[in-house]
């Protein structure tokens, strides 16, 4: 059996564990730069407060019902994320982290009597350790388990937060019910098409005269996904999600910038950025792609986005290398530009290719020094935190972000650490 945890609405979750008045409260958090909503507590989904939407769209609403607004506070939600996880290596030491809130718990070889009773258990331990709610779905495949998990989250009233996929009966029940567009791995593209073939559930999706065009148009992904929702494990460690096919790091500036050596030092630590995300699922890529924006609503000139993409003599995967053909994209494109002042930037790598299949060139190849550089800087970095080692063209404060509602770093700052008022008279 395998078990999907999950931390409910986790970031704001990780904001009541320390803020407790907050519990029975209508709660948000921001994305970077307090730009859009991207954690809700049930009280502010009750009241229709989207997810993903600009907080200035919605801030009347807000007002209107005093909801609690956080900044993103991500040293404190990525420390109690790793503590979760410690956790759950207490009940398997099979785990597999999915992503911050989520990881897959491996009980193949262990025997459990009660799986429910299990379950609670896993909940209650987060919930007096840490302070965190949780749903546990548990089932024979890892994509029945993502299915077992929904339907704990959505009927917790019933599930007591804790859903059991153990007879094909209940199986086929949570595949009638399971929407095509909620089963994992299927992307909204192929949601379409399948739509269009009336595969409106996960049940039809298993459907033997379907398996053909799956095989056509899915190939091997799709089949191991058919076969997951039939109860045949078909999906290993590591092997979902994919590797990503291109990385992006862009961000909104808190003021437009117009200053060149701003600019640099934006794209340069993009580039720095995305440069480190290309190591750390061993990558390298051939295809660098430079973004600025303008705000339209200030420019006679309708054009307002402007890329320029360079192609790389080699692959790489340095953060010297992909900064230096970035910093070079930015100057060719602002010598052309008609805008001079600009509200975001981003640096784009694609042409992704795994690190062990990199070809050499005979004639011109990257500087070999780079990667043992590279390879001491991810390490001192990952030590010492804050990205404390950079290029001199680098600001010492990496991101310059907008954070007016930003809660105190409880668990990675000793200057910040939690206080209580004890009244000594009592």
């Amino acid at each position: 059996m395998y078990a999907l945890i999950d931390c409910n609405n986790f970031y704001v979750s990780c904001e009541r564990a320390f803020q407790p008045k907050y519990q029975d409260r209508p709660v948000v958090v921001l994305s970077n730069n307090d730009g859009c909503i991207i954690s809700r507590s049930e009280e502010a989904k009750a009241m229709g407060v989207p997810m993903a939407a600009p907080e200035f769209k919605v801030r009347d609403l807000l007002r209107e019902h005093n909801v609690k607004v956080f900044s993103s506070n991500y040293p404190l939600y990525g420390d109690l994320s790793e503590r979760v996880m410690k956790i759950m290596e207490l009940f398997t030491p099979n785990v597999e982290v999915y992503s911050i809130d989520e990881a897959f718990l491996d009980f193949n070889g262990i025997t459990i009597e009660n799986h429910n009773n299990y379950g609670q258990q896993i909940r209650e331990t987060v919930a007096k350790w840490i302070g965190l709610p949780i749903c546990v779905g548990f089932a024979p495949t890892k994509t029945l388990s993502k299915a077992a998990k929904r339907i704990a989250k959505k009927f917790q009233d019933k599930t007591g937060g804790v859903y059991v996929i153990d007879t094909d009966e209940k199986r086929i029940k949570a595949l009638k019910w399971l929407k095509i567009e909620d089963v994992w791995g299927i992307g909204y593209r192929t949601v379409k098409k399948l739509k269009a073939k009336k595969v409106n559930t996960a049940l039809d999706f298993t459907e033997p005269h379907l398996e053909a065009w799956i095989r056509k148009e899915m190939g091997v992904t799709g089949l191991r996904i058919k076969y997951e929702l039939e109860g045949k494990p078909a999906i290993g460690d590591g092997q979902v999600p994919e590797v990503r096919r291109s990385i992006a790091t862009t961000r909104t500036f808190p003021k437009q910038i117009s200053d060149f050596d701003l600019l640099r030092e934006r794209i340069t630590t993009f580039a720095m950025v995305t440069a480190e995300k290309l190591r750390k699922q061993q990558s390298c890529c051939h295809t660098i792609i430079v973004t600025l924006v303008a705000d339209k609503h200030k420019l006679n000139n309708p054009k307002y986005y402007y890329s320029r993409a360079a192609l790389l003599p080699f692959a790489s995967q340095s953060g010297i290398t992909i900064s230096n053909a970035a910093v070079t994209l930015l100057k060719s494109m602002l010598a052309e530009t008609e805008s001079v002042i600009f509200k975001k930037a981003g640096v784009i790598v694609t042409d992704l290719i795994p690190e062990n299949t990199r070809q050499f060139n005979l004639f011109i190849d990257e500087n070999p020094r780079h990667m043992a550089l590279m390879k001491a800087m991810d390490n001192i970095n990952t030590k010492m935190g804050d990205r404390i080692l950079r290029l001199a063209s680098q600001a010492k404060k990496t991101w310059d972000m907008k954070q007016e509602m930003l809660s105190p770093r409880y668990t990675t700052n000793f200057n910040e650490i939690l206080q209580i008022n004890v009244d000594s008279k009592q």
